[in-house]
């Protein structure tokens, strides 16, 4: 397995250390049927209990290999990644262990374990019910420097969550008939003809491919990268740097065979809504989503005037050369560049649960509708690839219209769950959503690890593992 590293992020896939594993299209839009995990969430308590003999046991087989088998190490520590993964992590994270053998640990106690061991600055989550915040906790500080707290008004960076909201804006043109998702990609961005692929692949990719990471593009925004050189930008800022590296360039695969995470498509995916709409993306998405959802808190790269004081500063742990861990200050202020469409969103967890709202048909403001169907976000919700686990026993994964699916349960209680993940600069951030009950958790974290730092790094991404897990029991 080969990985490439960008400094986009912390994490694996979605940004950072992006993998360039690749994996089966799912062989039928029905999902597979997996035994039911044994356990329940008390309602009032949040406390999830299982029987201790329960099993995540697959009783459906799927077409795709496992990646990694065996006892861990320090040498795979750094390729376990910060998506929505299914890892013993029980073994480096004792705070999560469970406190019994029939209860597991109810999500706060274990969400600040996770922020004091890792060395996190500041973190918060909400859990949401149908479109409302039931519970609302935050911990530790926004700026340490100017000695901020974390509290409910506190904007955090969304990285690579702001997927979701590139992809509904697509959903938007296609339903309003100004767009197909399966007219080609050159069509809108001629540019793009200049990428290499056997047989003219770069004419067959359609939006479709690229909403789905099934494009065959690199997982990387730059193509071509060495983080060691001082003079590289946080992202590139003009599409002209995008568009003179594409003759050096060619897809991995085949469009439409394979899963391969891209944030390159995202970029393409703005560029579509641009020439459809006539609207710069951000114009477009704030009128058509934002603003319909009253998420007034929220905006793209570097902050209004009125809202900077609420803004997140972020960090970045190092472990120096006689063995201290350096905590480093990365800004509360950057810009994303020309990738803001797949990573530039910043907002407080409050506007993400408006966000989340919608996403289960339950926001407070009754927009859900007027903004897209519930047919197109069920639509979005279905598998298109097998996304390949990262251990043989791991529940499945699929990716969908840009989302990440979970199946769980069988029968009459087969659900299958949604989210995303986000990493960029120090902030690593997280949502899941059970579309059947309407109940999510939201999630942000304003410290990462260096990836340089292997064992920090690797055990960090267990931990933030854990806790997506128990997330996801949490809303099922």
């Amino acid at each position: 397995m080969k990985w490439s590293v960008g400094k986009k992020g912390r994490g694996l896939r979605q940004c950072g250390l992006e993998q360039s594993k690749t994996a089966k299209l799912a062989p039928s839009p029905v999902i597979p049927a997996f035994q039911r995990l044994g356990g329940s969430v008390n309602p009032e308590s949040g406390v999830a209990r299982a029987d201790n003999n329960a099993t995540a046991a697959i009783s459906a087989t799927t077409d795709v290999a496992p990646s990694f088998s065996g006892v861990l190490s320090s040498s795979i520590m750094r390729t376990l990644p910060r998506s929505l993964k299914f890892l013993p992590v029980l073994l480096l994270f004792a705070p999560l262990v469970t406190s019994s053998a029939a209860q597991k640990p109810d999500f706060q106690a274990s969400f600040d374990a996770y922020v004091k061991a890792d060395g996190v600055v500041g973190a918060a989550f909400v859990i949401v019910d149908k479109g409302h915040i039931s519970e609302s906790h935050h911990i530790g500080m926004a700026d340490l420097e100017a000695n901020q707290p974390v509290d409910s008004n506190t904007i955090f960076h969304w990285a690579s969550i702001t997927k979701t909201l590139t992809a509904v804006a697509v959903m938007q043109l296609r339903d309003r008939g100004k767009l197909s998702l399966d007219d080609p990609i050159i069509r809108y961005v001629p540019e793009l003809a200049r990428v290499h692929g056997e047989n003219n692949r770069i004419a067959q990719v359609t939006l479709r491919h690229l909403l789905s990471h099934t494009a065959g593009f690199q997982s990387p925004t730059w193509p071509y990268r060495d983080d060691s050189k001082p003079w590289q930008p946080f992202e590139p800022t003009q599409w002209e740097q995008l568009v003179a590296m594409m003759p050096y360039q060619e897809l991995a695969f085949a469009p439409g065979s394979r899963f391969q995470y891209s944030n390159p498509g995202f970029i393409y995916l703005a560029r579509v809504i641009e020439a459809v709409t006539g609207d710069p993306f951000q114009v477009y998405v704030q009128k058509d989503i934002l603003t319909p959802l009253g998420m007034t808190h929220t905006y793209y790269n570097t902050s209004p005037y009125h809202l900077a004081a609420h803004r997140s500063n972020n960090y970045t742990l190092r472990v120096t050369s006689d063995g201290r861990t350096q905590r480093v200050a990365n800004g509360r202020e950057f810009d994303t560049g020309i990738t803001t469409a797949n990573s530039g969103l910043n907002a407080p967890l409050s506007d993400l649960a408006e966000w989340v709202g919608f996403l289960s048909g339950a926001d407070p403001l009754g927009a859900s509708p007027a903004i897209l169907s519930r047919k197109s976000l069920e639509e979005m919700w279905q598998p298109v690839a097998a996304v390949e686990p990262d251990f043989a026993d791991a529940p499945p994964e699929f990716m969908g219209l840009s989302f990440f699916l979970y199946p769980r349960g069988s029968g009459a209680d087969a659900v299958t769950l949604v989210g995303h993940t986000g990493h960029q600069a120090g902030f690593a951030a997280f949502f899941v959503m059970n579309p059947k009950n309407g109940r999510a958790v939201i999630a942000n974290f304003n410290t990462s690890h260096s990836e340089a730092d292997r064992d920090a790094y690797g055990k960090s991404n267990l931990g933030f593992s854990a806790l997506v897990k128990q997330a996801l029991t949490l809303i099922q």
